[in-house]
């Protein structure tokens, strides 16, 4: 329905359907991503006799890898373009379809498209992006920031300018960067930013990442992942056009899994104190000690926020604010342990079911197996390593938090010692079937450090808190 003969607009577009680009977003590779751009492209170009370029991941040459070099001239310049040997499509005959044009097809991380905006002109606002561009203002004016794209343009609807970006790696350049280069320019040009605006879904860690630079920036104390997000919404203004939902804009919230018995960690404790009894091999010992490791540390947690901004412990806030983050954020790792504990064992489970009939596949069940085991020792020996990093701040906090809360700090220690313990068990169980001998040297030695390390600090908690009254 769409006929680029009438087409008019703002942004750059070179076909109807424009650009095709698969994302991995989870569980898959940017290898199959690059397949499923080369399937797409194929089959669009047999089936609407089109012309389809590949970019980024999956293009064929180092001159296609850039989505605005394969764009180049747009739609206007394809009939010229494609009677070009070096422009003719990696799929579909170098034929200029009018009402269609041509499409590109490729894989690539995911972009961002962020927006900043101005009380200003669209000549003013695209002086800004030419300033903070990859691209700059050719090959002898490069721009300041990589793997970044911007235009300005004008919204006539807002009655204001945008620097309308992508961010291609936000991971190199981060939003926050990208607002506060424009907001430093803008300042210099005596221009008022009234806020920005995120196009679309992002990428949860983008926003993590942004809201850590202002907490470190502006010295605040902030741990929960919500309140990190209400932070950077209002430091970046992502609100000023539109309300920003996060349960609709953050991509990692809308593709997580339903709440189901699937997932340990999302069960009632009811239900999942009940998966442990039931008549499954699964959830076991493993998923446990990862349960009761949160758990201490989760009171590690508490007690430090017993502590902190209480007026007769006002001289230990800053003691507070180093001890309390990292129990914080062992609480939350901890947990995704109790079911990855759960799914190692199930790989291993699942090749046991592998057929053996012929010597080839029982070669390949075999390998599987070992594998499975490894796996199913490398979770539980993860954990007592992630636990052993919260002894140093637990005797930290049994030295200064809240003597009210001394009971809890005990039962912290007990709790991340049985956390050791168990890890311990699993991954001693798991090793007696592995035919690896160094690496079942290796694993043994080190969890038995692991576990003498884990003996030690418990006690000297508890002996520490036995002197306080």
């Amino acid at each position: 329905m769409i006929d680029m003969r009438n087409h008019k607009g703002e942004h750059p577009r070179m076909g109807a359907l424009d650009v095709c680009p698969f994302i991995p977003v989870r569980n898959v590779t940017m290898e199959e991503c690059v397949a499923c751009a080369n399937q797409f492209a194929k089959r669009l170009a047999k089936e609407l006799q089109v012309p389809v370029y590949l970019y980024g991941e999956a293009a064929r040459s180092e001159s296609r890898r850039s989505l605005p070099a394969v764009r180049a001239g747009e739609y206007e310049a394809l009939p010229t373009k494609l009677k070009n040997p070096e422009w003719a499509p990696d799929f579909g005959e170098p034929v200029f379809v009018p009402s269609w044009g041509a499409t590109v097809s490729g894989a690539r991380k995911f972009l961002i498209a962020y927006n900043i905006n101005l009380l200003s002109t669209k000549e003013l606002a695209h002086r800004i992006a030419l300033n903070i561009r990859e691209g700059g203002r050719g090959k002898d004016q490069p721009g300041r920031l990589q793997k970044i794209q911007a235009i300005g343009w004008f919204l006539q609807e807002e009655n204001l300018a945008q620097v309308s970006t992508n961010l291609l790696d936000f991971e190199i350049t981060p939003l926050h960067v990208v607002y506060e280069e424009v907001c430093k320019d803008a300042k210099e040009l005596t221009l008022p930013v009234i806020g920005s605006q995120l196009v679309g879904l992002v990428p949860l860690q983008s926003l993590l990442d942004s809201a850590e630079f202002y907490i470190q920036k502006e010295k605040l104390f902030v741990l929960e992942e919500e309140h990190k997000i209400r932070l950077v919404i209002n430091r970046l203004g992502l609100d000023s056009l539109a309300p920003f939902d996060p349960r609709q804009r953050i991509i990692e919230y809308l593709v997580q899994d339903d709440l189901s018995e699937a997932s340990l960690v999302t069960q009632s404790l009811r239900g999942f104190v009940q998966s442990v009894g039931a008549r499954s091999a699964t959830p076991g010992g493993g998923s446990v000690a990862a349960a009761v490791s949160a758990l201490g540390a989760a009171l590690g947690c508490m007690v430090g926020h017993m502590t902190y901004g209480k007026r007769q412990f006002e001289s230990l806030d800053g003691v507070m604010r180093e001890l309390i983050p990292p129990f914080h954020h062992a609480a939350e790792k901890l947990l995704t342990m109790v079911d990855a504990d759960s799914n190692a064992f199930g790989s291993y489970m699942a090749a046991l079911k592998l057929p053996k009939n012929t010597a080839e596949e029982q070669e390949k069940r075999s390998a599987a197996l070992q594998e499975g085991l490894k796996e199913a020792v490398k979770v539980p020996l993860t954990l007592a390593e992630h636990i052993n990093t919260l002894w140093h701040p637990l005797l930290e906090m049994s030295k200064h938090g809240n003597i009210a809360c001394k009971s809890d700090l005990q039962v912290a220690a007990k709790a991340l010692e049985t956390g050791v313990f168990g890890a311990y068990f699993n991954v001693l169980i798991n090793l007696r079937e592995i035919k690896d001998i160094e690496f079942k040297s290796q694993t043994e030695e080190k969890v038995s450090r692991l576990l003498d390390e884990a003996k030690t600090s418990a006690l000297s908690v508890l002996q520490v808190c036995d002197g306080r009254n």
